[in-house]
């Protein structure tokens, strides 16, 4: 049996018209039966006409799935169907209880899906869904035939000694369970075996096995020929080792993962700012991945930057869900250069595109910590940093913060972020769930305050001075953080050899100094230590863990928690007014005689930032928590 290039449905192959050079196949009802323009009820403006292959990247605008070869189009509309979906249009919604136990709902929106089914195939497509689970299957695994419609044995070209006996149920105990031509796990799900050849093949490789032979200029220069056997090799186009079945030039000894043939050619990773491109031979030694961080086989095949000489990532490094959006850019014109986020007017002075209005002018600091002067940008007040002030208004930035990029790529989002200036509701940090409304880089529902969005590898940081820092793909699950003894799925590590050193983004981006009411002098973050006995925090006078990361004075031995210090709405700033659940506040510095009581949990406000009911002398409120249930 074969499924059709021209249809998508299952047929015995000897019922058709094939090419053996193309590995091509139509069936004969097809072939002879199919009219060059049709009327579809699916789209009744225009008529359809038949084409041979398209032109670029085409999905089916009935199933999603993308479209190799014969197919019908609307010229005018751009609308593209298989043949199959044009006779035979995938139903809204299917039964298939010896699979799930509840119905599916095609959902006509293309995205990556991690199928119910558990193929192991990846593919941009429609899917079927279902509500219940929040499960979600390829069209192809869910919309399959029906057992009782399948042949008992098949005569298979990948194994022309025996027929193949269909079998549903266990493999035997000498076989590995997987499916010899694909590698996937077959389970106790449908099957084709012969047990005389330990040979095995799961449905979809009968019933639309990978071509014998094919001329992919993507992947190699000459003809590749699939070798179906058990087999122990390294594929030239990832470095990694694989088992089964490899597409092998015979000319040249290339050998590739079958899944390796679509790797793309151009794209855009969340870890570098550049485009990287594959290529076939890396040729940098002793390099590292740029994801990974380990050794690449550079005599192997990769991905690599034009114009950064020696940064060089792992092809299934690079194609990862979380470091790729899976576009392919090969021919799109690659976007505009990052505008500069100023123009300098002079060496002191310059122009920023958030205050356009007025220039700024460098100052030196030396003043530990000024309350009045605090940064539009990140929030933080000024305290011994250079900063821009505006020669004509109150307007502040760190220079630090004057210089962040316009626009920036991100370890813990898949599209380029745009820097955007204060709008009047605050937003919650994507990577460190605080409340600001400072500057902030955006892009679609993902947000970060500029301290936590402009984190790049290698990250250094004092706690951890003998070496960098990376962000930490999530394959390990949840990592403690060394500063607050919390789990992260997301956090910054180190990479070394038996170190297990991480940090969550929260901790990452607090002040190494900070001044506050309790204390004269300067407080320092100290990264926890080992001592006896009890410490106590002079802010909340309750007991703090010294192991646990706290703010001192080290004159006076202090040991305050974090959140004393800093306070739950440290990254909102002084003076602005917000709105959150249609309640107008103003934001304050919990700096007066007597510190305040909170009107919802009616404690003493220790934090110093503060929230205050406009159009009120004495209605306070402590955090976001306590202004979300305040009357």
């Amino acid at each position: 049996m074969r499924k059709g290039d021209c249809c998508r449905r299952f047929e015995a192959i000897s019922d058709g018209y094939y090419c053996k050079t193309c590995d091509f196949f139509v069936h004969k009802s097809c072939g002879d039966r199919s009219s060059e323009y049709i009327e579809h009820p699916s789209h009744p403006s225009h008529a359809l006409q038949l084409l041979r292959k398209p032109g670029h990247t085409r999905n089916c605008n009935l199933c999603g799935i993308s479209i190799k070869s014969l197919f019908y189009n609307c010229e005018i509309c751009n609308f593209n169907v298989h043949m199959y979906c044009a006779k035979y249009p995938p139903p809204q919604v299917i039964d298939i209880s010896e699979t799930h136990h509840h119905k599916l709902n095609l959902y006509k929106k293309p995205n990556y899906i991690d199928c119910g089914d558990k193929c192991g195939k990846l593919s941009y497509e429609f899917s079927y869904k279902c509500q219940e689970c929040d499960l979600a299957f390829h069209v192809d695994c869910a919309w399959r035939p029906s057992e009782s419609n399948l042949p008992l044995e098949v005569n298979h070209f990948y194994h022309s000694l025996h027929p193949l006996k269909l079998v549903r149920g266990k493999l035997p105990d000498y076989s590995d369970r997987k499916c010899r031509l694909c590698g996937r796990y077959i389970g106790d799900r449908l099957f084709y075996h012969c047990s005389s050849c330990n040979f095995t093949l799961d449905m979809r490789c009968v019933l639309n096995p990978p071509q014998q032979s094919l001329l992919n200029l993507k992947a190699h220069d000459h003809q590749l020929t699939l070798l179906p056997r058990l087999d122990s090799f390294t594929c030239n186009a990832c470095g990694l080792k694989g088992d089964r079945s490899p597409y092998v030039c015979f000319q040249c000894g290339f050998m590739i993962h079958q899944d390796c043939l679509d790797l793309p050619r151009v794209i855009n990773i969340n870890r570098h700012d550049h485009r990287v491109s594959r290529t076939s031979v890396l040729g940098v030694v002793k390099s590292v991945c740029g994801v990974c961080h380990q050794k690449v086989d550079w005599t192997c095949g990769g991905f690599s930057c034009q114009r950064c000489h020696g940064y060089v990532v792992h092809s299934k490094c690079a194609t990862r869900k979380d470091v790729w959006n899976g576009k392919e850019l090969e021919g799109v014109p690659e976007e505009t250069e990052d505008i500069q986020p100023y123009v300098v007017i002079d060496e002191n002075t310059i122009q920023h595109f958030s205050h356009k209005e007025h220039y700024l002018r460098l100052h030196v600091n030396g003043v530990l910590c000024d309350d009045n002067k605090w940064c539009s940008a990140c929030t933080h007040p000024i305290c011994l940093q250079s900063f821009y002030g505006c020669m004509d208004c109150d307007f502040i930035l760190h220079q630090n913060c004057a210089g962040f990029r316009r626009m920036k790529w991100h370890v813990l989002h898949n599209e380029r972020l745009t820097l955007v200036i204060n709008e009047a509701e605050p937003f919650r940090c994507y990577a460190c769930d605080r409340w600001s409304n400072g500057f902030r880089y955006h892009q679609g529902n993902i947000t970060f305050d500029v301290r936590c969005g402009s984190i790049a590898e290698p990250f250094l940081h004092p706690s951890h001075p003998d070496h960098p820092l990376y962000h930490t793909l999530p394959d390990g699950g949840i990592k403690i953080c060394n500063g607050c003894k919390n789990g992260f799925y997301d956090v910054l590590g180190c990479i070394e050899d038996d170190c297990r050193f991480a940090i969550c983004f929260k901790c990452a981006t607090f002040p190494q100094v900070v001044k506050h009411r309790v204390d004269d002098h300067p407080l320092s973050l100290c990264y926890g230590e080992k001592a006896s006995g009890k410490y106590w925090c002079d802010i909340c006078e309750k007991e703090t863990n010294p192991e646990i990361w706290f703010y001192t004075c080290k004159d006076y031995q202090a040991s305050l928690h974090i959140e004393c210090v800093v306070g739950a709405l440290s990254l909102l700033m002084p003076r602005s007014t917000i709105n959150p659940w249609e309640k107008s506040y103003e934001v304050v510095l919990n700096n007066s005689a007597s510190r305040p009581f909170c009107s919802y949990c009616e404690l003493r406000c220790i934090f110093p930032i503060i929230l205050k009911r406009l159009g009120s002398s004495d209605n306070y409120v402590c955090s976001y928590f306590c202004a979300l249930f305040c009357i």
